[in-house]
């Protein structure tokens, strides 16, 4: 049986013009992605960014505008569900309180998920495993490059 996944991600970039990036390991596999996550049943879009940036970053986040939702087919890495993701672009309420690191899955003992600041000037979509994570980077890079 297939059938959708509904995931929201939030592009959160700093006052250094730096983007957040999640590094996570899971199914056995490592990734990096932007933070957020999975729809809940019952849940607006805004609320489930919001509560999977407390799960993820203990942080508090306001919603500026939506950057990019999925507009092609794209099977999960890890069922058989399809994918739609929903990104926008976010500003945190306070700094955030988070140990960040420098290298790719540099994760603490015990920890599957580490984050890193990567600047704008040398974003590139390899900086992200998924495929519409690359297609969010391109549309935010053509935003801020016109």
């Amino acid at each position: 049986m297939s059938y959708f996944n509904v995931r929201v991600y939030g592009l959160l970039i700093n006052d250094s013009n730096e983007v957040l990036i999640s590094d996570e390991q899971s199914g056995g596999r490592t990734f990096s992605k932007f933070p957020g996550g999975g729809l809940e049943l019952g849940e607006g879009l805004i609320d489930a960014l919001k509560r999977e940036f407390m799960e993820e970053c203990n942080a508090e986040i306001e919603v500026l505008s939506h950057l990019y939702t999925t507009d092609f087919y794209e099977q999960s890495s890890f069922n058989d569900s399809q994918i739609l993701s929903i990104y926008y672009l976010v500003k945190a309420s306070h700094p955030l309180l988070l140990s960040f690191k420098t290298n790719l899955f540099d994760f603490d003992e015990g920890a599957l998920q580490s984050f890193r600041w990567i600047s704008l000037d040398v974003l590139k979509t390899d900086d992200v495993t998924f495929k519409t994570d690359k297609t969010a980077i391109e549309l935010l890079l053509k935003q801020i490059n016109p």
